[in-house]
């Protein structure tokens, strides 16, 4: 059933090329005024999926519908509720930023009063208005970046795209971006946000839907995700120590580990590994980390094993990534 909270929602989602499925059969839903991140791989299918809610690649099966619009029945009224910046820059290089926005304006129809009005708006909130009589191409690749999100904002939409939206812009732009996102959701705009910068999606983003391989894997809040981890990540050398499965049972059977992992160090003939520095690891995943590190200590003791190094990290939303796909997001 679609509820009327949400301002998108997917279901069975698939698009097919040949004999590559690129989406396979995915479903989820946008609230209406919160930011949605959507992560995943390089090749996950993200992109091909925010490509058919922009109405751009027609899906093989599945449906959308979007602001309580059908997209394979009222494509005109969806492209309406829909702002999209993609990716890849589209702005002309030798139109004026203002040039740009009245441009893009008038394609979305808007009056010659809202024109300026919008035009004046948006060139203010991503920074540009002292630069609006300049060209484009004169522009850094972080003020394009900018002009390009106020050319998605022109109609006013009431679901705003973002993919990628910061890649390779300057640190004064990415704030300008950041503090505009968060200016607009606080309006009332909800966003899709996709990045491959995992701190971006982790600080901005309500919940967070993960694709891998076509499908979504995981889809919750930011807190949850970390939450359904189980805790801490407990790190120890061991050395050039090998452990039994005898020593690891003992080393399972502790009572604040909820996973115990023997990480041996990996040699090859161009890269060997010196005995004396081999860097075989423990990965002891605990709730309790407190608990867990006295508890730890003392059972390397009884099997053992000397500890080398230490150390302890709390699960972020990159843990919960790596741990669902097996991959860094830029891979």
């Amino acid at each position: 059933m679609i509820s009327n909270d949400n301002i998108a929602t997917v279901q069975n989602l698939r698009k097919v090329y040949d004999t590559l499925t690129a989406v396979d059969g995915i479903s989820f839903e946008i609230k209406r005024g919160e930011i949605f991140g959507l992560l995943g791989p390089n090749g996950a299918g993200k992109t091909t999926t925010i490509s058919m809610l922009a109405g751009i690649l027609p899906p093989t099966s599945g449906e959308i519908v979007v602001d309580g619009h059908n997209a394979a029945q009222a494509g005109p009224a969806v492209k309406r509720a829909l702002g999209v910046v993609p990716q890849e820059l589209a702005v002309y290089p030798k139109l004026t930023g203002k040039e740009n926005l009245d441009f893009f304006g008038e394609l979305y129809g808007l009056g010659k009063s809202e024109l300026t009005q919008r035009t004046s708006q948006m060139l203010e909130l991503v920074g540009l208005s002292d630069r609006a009589g300049s060209r484009a191409e004169t522009y850094s690749g972080g003020m394009k970046r900018r002009l390009n999100l106020a050319i998605g904002l022109m109609h006013n939409p009431r679901l705003l795209l973002l993919d990628e939206p910061t890649v390779g812009v300057d640190p004064q732009s990415r704030n300008h971006i950041f503090e505009g996102v968060r200016a607009l959701n606080k309006q009332g705009l909800t966003i899709l946000y996709t990045s491959h910068y995992m701190e971006e999606v982790e600080s901005l983003c309500d919940r967070v839907g993960i694709m891998d391989g076509g499908k979504l894997v995981a889809c919750d809040t930011v807190p949850n995700l970390i939450a359904g981890l189980g805790g801490a990540v407990i790190e120890v050398g061991v050395g050039s120590d090998l452990l039994t499965e005898e020593q690891l049972q003992i080393l399972r059977g502790m009572r604040y580990a909820e996973s115990v992992e023997f990480v041996p160090a990996v040699s090859s003939e161009t890269d060997p590994v010196d005995p004396l520095l081999a860097a075989n690891l423990l990965r002891i995943r605990a709730r309790q980390v407190d608990q867990a590190l006295p508890e730890l200590i003392a059972a390397l003791h009884e099997i053992r094993i000397s500890l080398r190094s230490l150390q302890t990290a709390q699960p972020n939303l990159e843990t919960v990534f790596l741990a669902l796909t097996g991959k860094s997001l830029r891979d």
